[in-house]
């Protein structure tokens, strides 16, 4: 009996040494592991890599930027489905325990005895408390270590936080696969939805998902995606998280992914959303830009944008094809399944409703096409395939050594692969090319500079060059109203005479003479001012620089916007400069709106992650504009404290001259009054070789530029003009954007004075005076009653005087010389 108790009291001993030394051990092994531990209290202060937002100026959504493409929903946001759905799948009892549920971890031990030495990953046990501990603090390393880490962290995290702290740190954190991070940039991705608008299947799937989203792939891993989401039904259903007849149903539904696209989201907005970009990197950096979460409210009008990017490309492709066709894109045996083959050939993404295809077999008078097919989700290229038709119409634009075609097969030939658009006939198509031109437009609102539609190119996804903001091309004569509203800014008028006749410039020792020309090799002799910019006369222009001085065009220039430094030499005020379209754009916005100074944006605002604006292009102070109630106190008002870089009235006098520009002058033959029915005042360009052309053109309200020329400067052909071929651009997208606004005339300042006066002579009209206009007058200024000539009576290119002086026209120059110089046959003056 005793040698029992002994023995009894030996294992009593034995137990408590053995227990007192596994308390120890475990205390030294919590203790060995604790020290290391990541400090946890960073998770208050959280702040996730979130996705920058970038929208239209009506709110739909323009572009997404993003690293890891995340939406932060706070747990109150989230619909009780959602977290119902990831709650039966991940941790049915995440609101019961701990941080540690035992159960689970039982089960797992069991597991990882059973497979061990199988080289299969242990069965899982962690709690949704565990998951947020190592997706936020520790790595995902297989190992014991990790485990005890975790589960130390995941319990002083439960400790510290609330379990919504830590359901919604685990929501917004976890990756769901296809790029999105968080239960709300998945719902987008894989729904187009919010999170609100789920269903119970799609909430199934979505919680399906963590366990490894590359194994529940929707379209590659289709059937075991479905078999995990069916799964997490019934686990949904045996929760009573959902009713028994409703997971019944949602297990019967398809998938239904629809994934969301990525890049630019509006149609014809590439270029815009690109600058924009540009722009937030260069104002925030990197970091801030893909990481920040920044909702910016872009300045885009998604119906202009769509109208002016149409109205481009229709411009540059009817000039395109004047030139003849050039050939197929390139050349496949059309032989087997060729719906494959044509599938490999890169097609541009963002030509829309143009498609490629590839010929099959040709006739004198059709040919048979075969359109590319499509890819589904998956990357697979579609079995459907399509036939369509060439009709000899369609391709009769394609001329080949300056002949129409008279044949189908003297244009295509079997094999060829070729862009083709749908024509009004059902299955019938037209044929067409990718342009060698280019060009770009700008549209912009003039009391603001706020640009309502940009075009930067043909296609983006050929070319990422924006032509419209990083484009350097000489505007040639549209720069000129900037020279007259110099001169009208001291001391000229509209009425002014200088005189339109052969001019000859010693440029200095060892430099040879430069002699100006009129585009048309014609001179017509003593000209208004207004005559002068409505029918681009260069000399003319040349002449006025000379008698005002290039350094004051210079000043006008930079204060304009156009050149930061401009050149003092006299063909620079022909537009010799290189400048791009946008500035362009903002400095004829100056001569629209009075003479206020605008800076031309893409954005209205800013804000960051918290909803905080942290930019404003809006500058204007609004005073009264905070007050909480009505007490009878003035009405608010919005003070404007922008600079007045131009005199009102000569902005309104250049304007009313460029009226002329597009009534009678160089843009006169375009139709504008005809098919826009509104006030229109612009300018054409026309660079040297006529590489550039070049029309700026704007109503009260809006200003729209459009230039066209080769990436590489090279002739576009005799008479390739801007009043050809960029004016008739701007007036069909002003036909259409303007349609349904009302005529209003430009605003006439104060002081000004409007007389009626002979538009040839700038004389003031008499009751015998055919096809009068009203001209405007500063105060202290009135019509010539007899000629007074710039620039007649000098030498060797010089002129006799500046405003209304200078030798009187008529006075002792005979009938024979007055002849000479208006045909251009005349001596030097």
């Amino acid at each position: 009996m005793k040698l029992f108790l002994r023995f009894l009291g030996f294992l009593f001993a034995a137990g408590t040494i053995v227990f007192v030394v596994g308390v120890a051990g475990t205390s030294g092994l919590l203790w060995h592991f604790s020290k290391d531990l990541p400090d946890y209290s960073q998770l208050q202060d959280y702040e996730p890599p979130v996705m920058t937002r970038v929208h239209a100026g009506d709110g739909s959504l323009l572009a997404e930027y993003a690293r890891e493409r995340r939406l932060y929903l706070p747990i109150q946001a989230v619909p009780k489905l959602v977290i119902n759905g990831f709650l039966a799948a991940e941790d049915k009892n995440f609101y019961e325990h701990g941080g540690l549920d035992f159960t689970g971890i039982a089960r797992a031990g069991i597991s990882y005895l059973q497979n061990f030495g199988s080289n299969r990953r242990p069965q899982g046990a962690s709690t949704i408390t565990q998951q947020v501990a190592k997706n936020f603090l520790l790595t995902n390393e297989v190992s014991l270590a990790r485990k005890v880490k975790e589960a130390l962290l995941a319990l002083k995290i439960e400790r510290t936080y609330s379990k919504d702290k830590i359901l919604e740190l685990y929501l917004n954190e976890i990756y769901l696969g296809l790029g999105a991070y968080g239960i709300a940039a998945a719902s987008l991705v894989y729904f187009d939805k919010s999170v609100n608008e789920l269903t119970i299947p799609e909430v199934a799937y979505l919680a399906a998902l963590p366990k490894g989203p590359n194994n529940y792939h929707p379209f590659r891993q289709r059937e075991r995606a479905i078999e995990r989401r069916n799964w997490v039904i019934d686990r949904m259903g045996e929760a009573g998280f959902i009713k028994t007849a409703d997971a019944e149903k949602a297990k019967k539904t398809p998938l239904g992914v629809t994934t969301r696209p990525t890049g630019t989201r509006i149609f014809a907005a590439e270029y815009f959303a690109e600058e924009v970009r540009r722009e937030l990197y260069e104002r925030y950096g990197e970091k801030k830009l893909y990481d920040g979460g920044l909702s910016v409210r872009t300045t885009l009008d998604t119906k202009m944008q769509v109208l002016a990017r149409k109205t481009l490309i229709d411009g540059l492709v009817k000039f395109d094809e004047a030139q003849g066709w050039r050939g197929p894109v390139t050349k496949l045996e059309p032989v087997g399944d060729w719906g494959v083959k044509v599938a490999e050939v890169k097609a541009l993404a963002d030509v829309a409703p143009w498609r490629l295809a590839v010929v099959l077999e040709v006739s004198d008078q059709s040919a048979r096409i075969g359109l590319q097919p499509g890819r589904d989700p998956g990357g697979y290229v579609s079995k459907e395939r399509e036939i369509g038709i060439l009709p000899l119409e369609s391709v009769k634009w394609a001329k080949t050594g300056g002949k129409a075609p008279t044949k189908v097969s003297q244009v295509v030939t079997p094999g060829d692969v070729i862009y083709v658009e749908p024509a009004k006939s059902d299955g019938q198509f037209r044929l067409h090319q990718i342009p060698e031109v280019s060009g770009a437009m700008v549209v912009e609102d003039p009391w603001t500079g706020r640009v309502l539609a940009m075009v930067g190119g043909f296609s983006y996804d050929q070319s990422q060059f924006n032509r419209a903001t990083q484009a350097l091309r000489q505007p040639g004569s549209s720069f000129k109203p900037f020279v007259y509203a110099a001169a009208l800014d001291n001391g000229y008028t509209p009425s002014t005479l200088v005189l339109d006749a052969p001019l000859e410039i010693d440029q200095g020792a060892g430099q040879g003479t430069w002699a100006p020309q009129n585009y048309e090799g014609k001179f017509y002799g003593p000209s208004t001012l207004r005559f002068g910019i409505e029918h681009s006369r260069n000399v003319m222009t040349v002449r006025l620089a000379q008698d005002i001085g290039m350094p004051m065009i210079a000043d006008y220039a930079k204060r304009f916007g156009i050149y930061d430094d401009l050149p003092p030499y006299l063909s620079f005020a022909l537009g010799a400069g290189e400048t791009t379209l946008l500035r362009m754009v903002t400095a004829y916005a100056m001569l629209d709106n009075g003479g206020r100074r605008v800076k031309p944006t893409l954005v209205d605002r800013i804000q960051d992650r918290y909803g905080h604006t942290v930019y404003k292009h809006d500058e204007r102070e609004c005073l009264g504009c905070d007050v909480q109630k009505w007490s009878n106190q003035p009405e608010p008002s919005l003070v404007d404290r922008r600079q007045q870089v131009m005199d009102p009235m000569t902005a309104y006098q250049i304007t009313s001259m460029m009226e002329g520009v597009v009534v009678r002058g160089t843009a006169g033959g375009v139709g504008f009054q005809r098919d826009v029915g509104k006030p229109v005042a612009g300018k054409t360009g026309t660079t040297n070789d006529e590489k550039d052309a070049w029309f700026i053109g704007y109503t009260p309200d809006i200003v729209v530029g459009v230039y066209l020329g080769y990436d590489k400067p090279r002739h576009l052909g005799r008479g390739a003009t801007g009043g050809h071929l960029a004016a008739p651009i701007v007036k069909d997208f002003m036909k259409v954007a303007l349609a349904d606004k009302p005529a209003v005339p430009f605003r006439v300042p104060p002081g000004i004075k409007l007389v009626r006066v002979d538009p040839k002579t700038g004389v003031r009209a008499g009751p015998e005076t055919q096809r009068a206009i009203l001209e405007a007058f500063k105060p202290g200024t009135a019509p010539p009653d007899n000629y007074s000539v710039v620039g007649y009576g000098g030498e060797n290119g010089t002129d006799g005087g500046g405003g209304n002086t200078g030798r009187p026209w008529g006075m002792g120059v005979s009938p024979d010389a007055d002849r000479a110089v208006r045909s251009g046959t005349g001596g030097l003056y």
